[in-house]
């Protein structure tokens, strides 16, 4: 029997009917507020949860049962909120109905919170100008929780492509960019995951000790230093953006470590110094613009 056929049948069965806002088959929840204190709507905060998991599996297609178990609910309901999502553009789905992935919405989406950020408008010229004065890959991040998203970057023409295509994700104490927020903030007021800390490589801070140590150092220094924490054969240099307070952005220079010497690193570091002392002129309050959260 055809996939849609035999989730019809679930539904004819009870598996789909709603009934006082809970869908059928499923055991009423705990009412949730979210941070703001007002109460979470379930059918929106599922729907965000399952465009996140499609997004974070990445080239990796899902079929309707791993996203119902990993959801935790009813396999018919999962049926009928990612149709609705197909008919939108926000998920896509093979041809034989089986499959789904992350959609073309997503990206519109993703664009439209760039080009719509004025910080993000008015860095991108000195990114360019980090990286014809540099010739190395110039990033420009933004903390998001525990971790840091890559909002611009400027590729290098000297050394393949490392991990830091714009949206992605990387824990904030694994990196320059991260670090450099990082020290922004106290140290009892880190947004850290709990637990152990997780390494990219080798030389990722695992301990919050180390981490606490190499933050002090940032904020004696003025910036942070990533020596293959992140990428293996990479260093980074990161300088936080203090138009936010604490800085909610940064920028960093990304440098091969075969071709680091003591003499080039001080040249990064007094470019990007540099460049960070423009941006924070350029991007002084504007009177009327929204204060994002």
């Amino acid at each position: 029997m055809p996939e849609s056929e035999e989730v019809r049948g679930e539904e004819a069965r009870g598996g789909g009917a709603q009934s006082g806002g809970v869908l059928s088959g499923e055991t009423p929840a705990r009412v949730r507020t979210g941070v703001s204190g007002v109460r979470e709507v379930k059918s929106a905060a599922r729907t965000v949860a399952l465009l996140e998991l499609l997004a974070a599996r990445g080239d990796r297609p899902a079929r309707l049962d791993e996203l119902a178990e990993e959801l935790g609910v009813p396999r018919s309901s999962m049926y009928q909120l990612l149709q609705t999502l197909v008919d939108r553009g926000w998920v896509r789905s093979d041809t034989t109905g089986s499959l789904y992935g992350i959609g073309i919405s997503a990206l519109h989406t993703g664009t439209s919170y760039l080009d719509s950020d004025p910080h993000v408008r008015t860095v991108r010229p000195f990114l360019d100008e980090a990286s014809d004065a540099l010739g190395e890959t110039i990033h420009l991040a933004r903390l998001d929780g525990p971790n840091v998203v890559y909002l611009a970057t400027r590729e290098s023409h000297e050394y393949l492509r490392t991990i830091s295509r714009v949206g992605r994700r990387i824990p904030a104490h694994a990196g320059a960019l991260g670090k450099a927020l990082l020290a922004e903030r106290p140290d009892d007021e880190l947004p850290l995951p709990e637990g152990p800390l997780a390494a990219l490589t080798e030389n990722t801070h695992t301990d919050r000790a180390t981490l606490l140590t190499d933050l002090a150092e940032v904020r004696e220094r003025g910036h942070s230093v990533d020596r293959e924490e992140t990428v293996t054969g990479i260093a980074g240099f990161g300088f936080a953006l203090r138009y936010d307070s604490p800085a909610m952005d940064a920028i960093s220079c990304s440098v091969p470590v075969a071709r680091l010497d003591a003499a080039h690193e001080a040249g990064v570091v007094a470019v990007m110094r540099e460049i960070r002392t423009k941006i924070e002129s350029a991007l002084s309050p504007a009177s009327g613009a929204p204060d994002w959260r």
